[in-house]
């Protein structure tokens, strides 16, 4: 059977988006990238959309892989930042861009207990510090104070572009998946800075920053750029699903040997 992979998502007011009837204003709407599941898909899964009430629904009992998606900062109150760049004002229901607490205690939440089941996780962007953050780790606030080199490179004319090269630890899970280096896309302005307990930076760009974290011994891993925005499907995919579906079979497997 094709493996569930759960996809994460924001949450919105309809006021945010400009088509809608004013009436609908102040009703919420779940948003998520839809590149994420084609891509899912494609790699042969069944993309499963998380909304925020999921974290303790125990929908994660019935997953098979966890995709943790991009967007805005993680708050700063979840990592040790500096509660000063939060806006008392923001409304991440109006701004797709400010904090959203609600959505990193669910994001973290699903992490959290996809790692106690040894269920394969993929990090992507925001989603790449949430898992770190999750797991006991720290961010940078902004990536240009790292260096300049990093802080140059322009954006992508196109989300799939790739404009910089991430190099990667010998032996790791993301060698083993992109070999010694990627050429990616840079669309962030956040990145990891220490690594939780256990977490290893395995994938770095040429001034250093982060750009890939892994457990040792766990399917679990985050990547910095958006492989889904990759004009060709990105080989971080296949090895979600495939990852997925060895979940799914040794699950399984210990479900028949517990019943005989």
């Amino acid at each position: 059977m094709r493996p569930l992979i759960g996809i994460t998502g924001r949450r919105l007011a309809a006021g945010a988006v400009h088509s809608y009837h004013p009436r609908f204003g102040d009703l919420h709407l779940d948003v998520y990238w839809s590149d994420n599941g084609r891509r899912v898909q494609e790699a042969g899964g069944i993309p499963v959309l998380l909304p925020f009430e999921s974290a303790d629904s125990g929908v994660i009992d019935r997953l098979d892989g966890l995709l943790i998606t991009g967007g805005q900062d993680v708050h700063p109150d979840y990592w040790g930042g500096d509660p000063s760049v939060v806006s008392a004002d923001a409304d991440p229901r109006r701004d797709a861009n400010v904090h959203d607490r609600e959505r990193d205690a669910y994001e973290i939440a699903l992490v959290q207990a996809a790692v106690a089941r040894r269920m394969p996780v993929l990090g992507i962007c925001r989603g790449n510090q949430v898992v770190n953050v999750a797991l006991g780790g720290t961010l940078v606030e902004d990536v240009p104070i790292l260096d300049v080199i990093h802080a140059a490179e322009e954006a992508p004319p196109t989300p799939g572009h790739a404009n910089h090269i991430v190099s990667f630890v010998p032996g790791s899970l993301a060698n083993s998946i992109y070999g010694a280096s990627a050429r990616t896309n840079s669309l962030h302005h956040q990145a990891v800075l220490q690594c939780g307990p256990g977490m290893e930076a395995t994938g770095h760009a040429p001034d250093g920053c982060i750009e890939s974290i892994e457990m040792p011994g766990f399917p679990l891993l985050g990547v910095q750029w958006h492989p889904e925005w990759h004009m060709d499907l990105d080989p971080v995919f296949p090895w979600l699903v495939a990852a997925a579906k060895n979940y799914r079979q040794s699950f399984s497997t210990s479900a028949a040997t517990e019943v005989h």
